[in-house]
This record gives C-alpha cells, structure tokens and sequence, in this order.
C-alpha cells in the first residue's frame, strides 16, 4: 500500500508542477503533499470513525509541525 501511495503522490506532483508555473516555483526541492496518509480496512474501524478522521483533518493540520517556509 505504501508503495502505491508513493507512487501516486509522486506521479501526481510531478503532473501538477509541469503544469502549473507557480507550484513549481513554490514547491520546488520541497513536498507537494503531506508526508504521510491514512488507509484503514472496513474491518478495523466503522465509518463513523472514518468520517470523523476525514472531518477533523483541518483541525488536527492546524497543529502539525509540518511547514514550508516562503522564498
């Protein structure tokens, strides 16, 4: 699954930075997306909490110490 997110995320940055000057500019040598992601089967967890995690990622990146700092 990691390897599938991996490539995704890679391919998808690449895209979008050919396409658009000013996410090139932005984020060059830098990550386009959010280092880590979120997979679960129906299994391990019910809906409910799925739509919350979803719901709460505004928030909850709020506080992550990710940053990119401006040029």
């Amino acid at each position: 699954m990691s390897r599938i997110i991996q490539y995704i995320k890679g391919k998808s940055s690449r895209k979008l930075q050919q396409e658009f000057e000013s996410l090139r500019k932005r984020y060059w040598g830098q990550h386009l997306w959010a280092r880590g992601y979120f997979a679960v089967t129906v299994g391990n967890v019910n809906t409910e909490d799925v739509q919350k995690y979803i719901e709460e990622q505004e928030t909850h990146h709020k506080t992550d110490d990710f940053r990119i700092s401006e040029f």
